[in-house]
């Protein structure tokens, strides 16, 4: 039996409506495009998440060992002109990082001391439901991937992240890296980049490079799921923040204080 013009464009656009409620899906889920296979000697989680001492790190005044590992790992340019530059790790005052945890009274010793900030990695990430390429992505063990190739530079996740941890190319980052690692691919005007815990290290077996390099070890890396982990025992026996907490983000990154 021939199917008509009219009964054609019905089951044609039914088709397209599943299909785009299908990708639609896809931006919730906790996997993606390009999801990293498992083989031996990866590190692996249940849900990794990041525990700064920050007793610890201000204690170090003027430390940025942690700053320069990442911006040396992952090739992200040095550029001067605030307007552009681009961030994966950097420092913010207590007072602009922590701003529901103002008072009057309250935190008088942190309030212009630098804290280490970076990409939250949240458990309801707000940047993934708004990309419209699955450019970045929640994978199953927590961590927020982004992929270069797919992002069309729209800036949608970096208007949806209530962090500011994400930044955008607006001119070529290449010319601004001073000393360029072959082990970590290079990005391109026009998108948007971030910390991603390094899943490219994870995956070697190697702890990430922030971690590695912070010598008063501030900075604790583990699988929240997993009991017996140094992460989930530093948030057992300390009083620990999180950034912005009430929006309902699920930050998957710590401050012990």
């Amino acid at each position: 039996m021939g199917v008509d013009r009219k009964a054609f464009l019905r089951i044609t656009g039914m088709s397209l409506a599943a299909l785009a409620a299908k990708r639609a899906a896809g931006a919730f889920t906790k996997s993606g495009p390009s999801e990293a296979m498992s083989t031996p000697g990866t590190l692996n989680a249940r849900r990794w998440a990041m525990i700064i001492d920050a007793r610890k790190c201000l204690k170090q005044e003027g430390c940025d060992l942690c700053i320069r590992a990442c911006n040396r790992s992952h090739n992200v340019p040095e550029i001067s002109d605030r307007r552009h530059e681009v961030k994966w790790i950097w420092k913010e005052p207590f007072k602009n990082a922590f701003i529901s945890e103002q008072s009057e009274y309250a935190n008088a010793m942190f309030q212009d001391k630098p804290f280490v900030v970076f990409c939250n990695h949240c458990d309801r990430p707000p940047c993934v439901r708004v990309c419209p390429t699955q450019a970045t992505w929640k994978r199953e063990d927590g961590i927020v991937m982004m992929d270069w190739h797919r992002c069309i530079g729209c800036r949608y996740c970096m208007a949806a992240c209530p962090y500011g941890s994400r930044s955008f190319n607006w001119v070529d980052p290449r010319p601004y890296v001073k000393d360029m690692t072959a082990d970590f691919p290079t990005r391109t005007k026009g998108v948007v980049e971030k910390c991603t815990f390094c899943a490219e290290r994870l995956a070697r077996g190697r702890l990430p490079a922030c971690v590695e390099a912070c010598e008063p070890k501030a900075l604790v890396f583990g699988d929240l799921e997993d009991p017996a982990s140094d992460a989930r025992q530093m948030l057992r026996s300390n009083f620990a923040i999180r950034r912005k907490a009430e929006l309902g983000t699920a930050p998957e990154v710590y401050y012990v204080i």
